[in-house]
């Protein structure tokens, strides 16, 4: 290497500066695409958990001896299994021993976003999820 081709300290230096301030401007953006996947997959998991526990619920409604403590007991079960918070179970048809055979029964199973986020809760717009079943009653 001829001592022209060499390169100097201070360009040496002004690249590990330029470096380090690409480091600082993509840093940010890196961490909200991981804290975003994880508040994502939280809230595809807390849907797909009222989802479950709404059509378990339901399930045990529709049954010719099923009440509405039974079903949700059984909705409350499964939310409790997978760690959800501050759910609600609503029988939208009422008491389900009174709706006759053949007729449909709706199940619904609510869950706040805050309570059950596990990073943001606190920088983002409580909603409620919701998960509705209607099946027919034997």
């Amino acid at each position: 290497m001829t001592p022209q081709s060499r390169p100097t300290r201070a360009a040496a230096r002004g690249r590990r500066g330029v470096a380090a301030v690409e480091f600082a401007v993509c840093l940010p953006v890196l961490i909200l695409l991981v804290f975003g996947a994880i508040e994502a997959a939280s809230f595809i998991f807390l849907k797909q958990s009222l989802n479950v526990a709404a059509y378990e619920g339901c399930r045990a409604a529709i049954r010719a001896s099923g009440t509405n403590a039974e079903a949700e007991s059984k909705a409350v079960a499964i939310l409790e299994a997978r760690n959800v918070h501050d759910a609600r179970v609503r029988f939208v048809s009422g008491d389900v021993s009174a709706v006759g055979r053949g007729e449909p029964v709706v199940l619904e199973v609510l869950a706040p976003t805050r309570a059950n986020s596990p990073l943001a809760g606190q920088f983002i717009d409580n909603r409620d999820l919701t998960a509705r079943v209607v099946m027919v009653k034997e």
